[in-house]
């Protein structure tokens, strides 16, 4: 249950809780949740993950404020499979920024949450200019009686599993690495809009997505998957300008293989496998054609071949 606020919803009180943005809900956020949701399921109380909206440094240095790789309804959703009870999107305001480590432990996790215990992974920051640090909040746990475990990191190609790495694979577009990180495949939201109908021309008429809030990946031309309300086609995915026609415009092209119905306006989900090539350049409309054939039967072998991770 995605709780905004903590008004009117005794149920979360009482809880082993987990701070953080949560961002991507990676293989590392994972092994967190796991380790709260046992704690919580050995005393008996609810599970609670408590984060942030908007994050912080929308607030404090919105300049330097990465795009999300979720938004917080579908982080919730995706924490709730994994067992939470409860998700709180805390409103985030400079009055809440202000307060000290040791203000923002008594007042927000002891008073208002009633927290009976906490979970964090070691590299957790809290309190103004996140001067508090996990052996901080071991003392004020232990002085408030409350329950405290740190959970190592997870490792993936020889670093650690955090939201930045995710964001710098999806932006490099090595988004094999992206879904060995996350433990599933990344994906985009969209609605479909009108564009210039040259993929149809082609013999390949494309999706074009608009409204995409989250990370996309670098540009270039990728296979994956489109999910048109509980179906699912593999595709093919072009990201960028199309240089071929001399149009500078950054798209978001879906070309989903076995579909051919109209969805425009409607909300289009996007998976990605992996990156097929980069954009480029074509001497004619031909050449182009014969590579965008190629495309769409490596995307289509590549779905086909693609297993979801155990």
């Amino acid at each position: 249950m995605l709780i905004r606020g903590l008004n009117g919803f005794d149920a979360c009180l009482g809880g082993i809780l987990s701070i953080g943005n949560f961002d991507g809900v990676h293989r590392g956020h994972q092994l967190i949740i796991q380790t709260l949701i046992q704690q919580a399921r050995a005393q008996n109380l609810p599970a609670i993950v408590f984060t942030f909206d908007p994050h912080p440094i929308d607030l404090l240095r919105p300049e330097f404020a990465p795009p999300e790789l979720m938004g917080i309804e579908e982080r919730a959703a995706i924490l709730q499979s994994l067992g939470v009870d409860f998700v709180i999107a805390y409103p985030t305001d400079h009055a809440l920024l202000s307060l000290s480590p040791e203000e923002f432990f008594q007042q927000v996790l002891i008073d208002q949450l009633k927290a009976k215990g906490l979970v964090e992974g070691p590299n957790f920051y809290f309190g103004k200019d996140r001067s508090g640090d996990v052996s901080l909040l071991q003392q004020l746990c232990a002085r408030a009686d409350l329950s405290f475990e740190v959970v190592e990191p997870d490792v993936c190609d020889g670093r650690m599993i955090s939201s930045s790495e995710v964001r710098n694979a999806i932006q490099s577009g090595n988004l094999t690495l992206a879904t060995e990180m996350l433990g599933r495949l990344y994906q985009v939201n969209g609605r479909v809009i009108h564009g210039e109908e040259r993929g149809r021309l082609l013999g390949f008429p494309t999706a074009n997505l608009s409204e995409v809030s989250t990370l996309l990946p670098g540009e270039g031309v990728y296979c994956g998957f489109g999910i048109v309300g509980e179906d699912r086609y593999p595709a093919a995915i072009h990201i960028g300008t199309n240089p071929t026609f001399e149009k500078s415009e950054k798209k978001v092209e879906v070309y989903l293989i076995g579909f051919s119905e109209e969805i425009y306006d409607q909300n289009l989900k996007v998976e990605f496998l992996e990156k097929l090539r980069e954009t480029e350049t074509f001497s004619d409309v031909e050449t182009l054609k014969s590579q965008l054939a190629i495309d769409v039967e490596t995307a289509k072998k590549q779905a086909h071949q693609w297993k979801p991770a155990q």
